[in-house]
């Protein structure tokens, strides 16, 4: 179940005048967000503030940039244990940390594959694969996709024959990119990003059973915990007024 804490504090900060700094934020954010957060930059900027400055790549290296001293006032993570890792550190405001949004994980193929699978405990993956072709996904050493994948192939029962047949991506976008580019044919991404290509499309959704609920734990920066704007920011993306974005986007929503 998603993690939804109150947001009082952060949403009535999201409509205040002092929240209108002159700087821009910064804000560090899972790769599978970019479209629905430059949308959702644009509505903030449409309400008088500064468009925030987005840097998205995967949550691993982005949380490692933190540790290392990166200027970020938000960190917007695809799964919990990179924001963990963050906050054990101490670089995140632990009281700001709010898990607004959810994603379905799923197996997508070219546009124009023809292929069908049902995924099931025992569906036998490797065998799609032929001699020598791979699936795509993130690296599971690290890149939340990857690891959402990991789980799910190994509840199936084919991690052990299907994890060196996988191509390895730094995130899920690079991941979506090898399938739309033919070089993979089949690939693991979450449903958003399958939905925000015309060069892929949905084969099967993984069961919901098969791997750790994907939530998005969204958090201020120690160095943003006492500011005005960034607060407001966050009130605005895990509040009610970008809700109907996520859901447009194909996320789903805390309950």
């Amino acid at each position: 179940m998603l993690r939804r804490p109150l947001l009082a504090g952060l949403l009535g900060l999201a409509a205040a005048p002092a929240a209108r700094a002159q700087a821009p934020l910064t804000v560090f954010a899972a790769a599978s967000l970019t479209d629905a957060l430059r949308d959702l930059g644009q509505q903030w900027r449409a309400r008088g503030n500064p468009a925030p400055r987005f840097s998205f790549a995967a949550s691993s290296a982005l949380a490692r940039q933190i540790e290392q001293g990166a200027p970020a006032d938000i960190f917007m993570s695809a799964d919990e244990p990179w924001m963990d890792y963050v906050q054990d550190r101490g670089l995140v405001a632990a009281a700001t940390r709010v898990s607004p949004i959810g994603n379905a994980l799923v197996l997508i193929a070219p546009a124009d594959s023809t292929a069908r699978v049902t995924l099931a405990r025992g569906t036998d993956l490797a065998a799609l694969l032929g001699p020598r072709d791979r699936i795509a996904t993130g690296d599971p050493s690290n890149v939340p996709v990857g690891r959402y994948a990991q789980a799910a192939l190994t509840w199936m029962g084919q991690w052990d024959a299907v994890a060196p047949r996988l191509a390895r991506t730094d995130n899920v976008r690079a991941a979506l990119l090898l399938v739309e580019r033919g070089e993979a044919p089949f690939g693991i991404v979450y449903e958003t990003d399958a939905r925000a290509s015309q060069g892929v499309r949905s084969v099967a959704a993984f069961p919901a059973e098969s791997h750790p609920p994907i939530t998005y734990p969204f958090a201020l920066t120690r160095r943003a915990e006492a500011d005005a704007a960034a607060r407001a920011f966050l009130g605005f993306v895990a509040g009610p007024d970008a809700a109907p974005t996520w859901q447009r986007f194909g996320f789903s929503l805390a309950r």
